[in-house]
């Protein structure tokens, strides 16, 4: 009896080694206590929300570099450190713009908000917009009134669009969410290398004003003050890890999440970002500890924390221009963002990846327990709108997941920890790590579907 009992455990002893680290990681769990620990930290009161290029974010990307290096892993073999830093130009508007349409004058924060742009004079004649699903082509000064709900931000891509040099959207709740109260624009961060961004400039009017406005607007001249900016010099940052691979041939795979959010409005309202997206940095943390207990792998796998995303997806630009390692060795990126709540047009426990049906890289993931699924909104262009799209424009194989990329709480001060699902989130993560340790190990190679890498340079 017992030599059968040892020829058993020599058996299975036998068959965890042949399995490798796949069997290995049903030993690293994701745990839920962790996951809201880190989420208490980014997302807590004490980082105001990581503005972009700020102190606070810079706070986070060293401690996403104190979690990689507690993980196990390395600097990327070159750099001297965890941290990438890039240098960027932050421009903070006014605060004192004008708009004079005829003989009539608006103020900002009395009567409209800056949305985006600004910060450079424009006007032309003005279109009024009867249909706001059907804007015209060759307006200089639109004004539009969007419909009440999420409805607004396919009108607003619209719009920007649209060609035209002035947008003047009426207020709605979901417009007056994303700007601040008294109608300051938040500072602009740009590259330090980037010429300043091209676009409208697209202002939010108080329904009094656009009521004035639309009576008898149309045809007559429009002309936007910005008043005097300041521009300063800052720096945003990028954490990134290294797990090596046995395989020098093998290429490296990433896993990656932006650290930022919108941190404090100019009128002192602090945006928390925990769901957007402190909830997909905690994933790549996880991921990080999880993938060094299950390795070695064959492949490299490198782990990101992007600043500045929501400055214009600005670390991950500067990442693809000054990458740590060749980008034709990068064989896939997966983005992690807003997972930490369910989306109920999705399945029970899913997440959508972006431009699912582009590769073959979701379908694999898949079929090996992810609980990822096809994006329900396409229409939405989401794939084209974080940072996996810097890299998908190089060749790489990159997507994001998402759990509820619509959520309600989206860009607005609700987006708390009070707010979070911990036990979506976390299985959320725990599915992925199965799926990443096969792809580590080089049992799949994604590629492209025809036609589904997006054109690049």
């Amino acid at each position: 009896m017992m030599k059968r009992l040892a020829a058993t455990a020599t058996a299975a002893l036998l068959l965890c080694l042949s399995a490798g680290p796949v069997l290995a990681q049903a030993t690293v769990r994701v745990e839920r206590n962790a996951v809201e620990a880190h989420m208490n930290f980014l997302a807590g009161p004490e980082l105001q929300g990581r503005g972009s290029a700020t102190r606070d974010e810079a706070i986070a990307a060293a401690y996403v570099a104190s979690q990689f290096r507690l993980a196990g892993l390395t600097p990327v073999p070159g750099m001297d450190g965890y941290l990438q830093q890039v240098p960027v130009v932050i421009t903070t508007p006014s605060g004192e713009a004008r708009l004079t349409v005829g003989d009539m004058t608006l103020t900002q924060g009395e009567d409209f908000a800056i949305l985006t742009g600004g910060l450079g004079a424009a006007g032309g004649t003005v279109t009024v917009a009867t249909d706001p699903a059907a804007l015209p082509a060759s307006a200089e000064v639109l004004m539009i009134a969007p419909p009440e709900g999420p409805g607004v931000r396919a009108v607003f891509g619209a719009a920007m669009r649209s060609g035209a040099k002035v947008v003047l959207m009426r207020r709605t709740e979901v417009l007056a969410g994303a700007t601040a109260d008294g109608g300051s624009r938040d500072p602009v961060i740009r590259l330090a290398d980037d010429t300043p961004r091209s676009g409208p400039v697209v202002l939010v009017v108080s329904p009094e004003a656009w009521d004035r406005l639309a009576a008898g607007a149309g045809g007559k001249a429009a002309a936007f003050d910005p008043g005097a900016s300041g521009v300063v010099e800052g720096v945003t940052t990028n954490a990134i890890g290294w797990l090596p691979g046995t395989d020098p041939e093998a290429g490296t795979i990433m896993v990656s999440a932006h650290l930022d959010h919108i941190g404090v409005r100019s009128d002192g309202v602090v945006m928390y970002g925990a769901n957007d997206d402190a909830s997909g940095t905690v994933a790549v943390i996880e991921l990080a500890r999880a993938l060094s207990g299950t390795g070695p792998h064959r492949m490299n796998v490198m782990f990101v924390a992007y600043g500045s995303e929501e400055a214009g997806l600005l670390g991950s630009r500067y990442f693809v221009d000054n990458p740590p390692v060749a980008l034709d060795t990068i064989k896939a990126n997966l983005e992690i963002e807003m997972i930490a709540d369910q989306d109920p047009q999705l399945p029970p426990g899913v997440m959508m990846m972006t431009g699912f049906e582009r590769s073959n890289f979701g379908p694999e993931l898949k079929a090996r327990g992810a609980l990822i699924g096809p994006d329900p909104y396409p229409d939405q262009n989401f794939f084209q709108r974080s940072d996996n799209y810097a890299l998908a424009l190089r060749g790489v194989v990159a997507h994001t997941i998402s759990g509820w990329a619509t959520i309600p709480t989206y860009h607005t001060p609700e987006d708390t920890i009070d707010n979070i699902n911990f036990d979506y989130m976390t299985q959320a993560i725990q599915s992925l790590v199965v799926p990443l340790t096969a792809l580590a190990e080089g049992d799949f190679v994604p590629t492209w579907a025809e036609g589904g890498r997006p054109e690049g340079r």
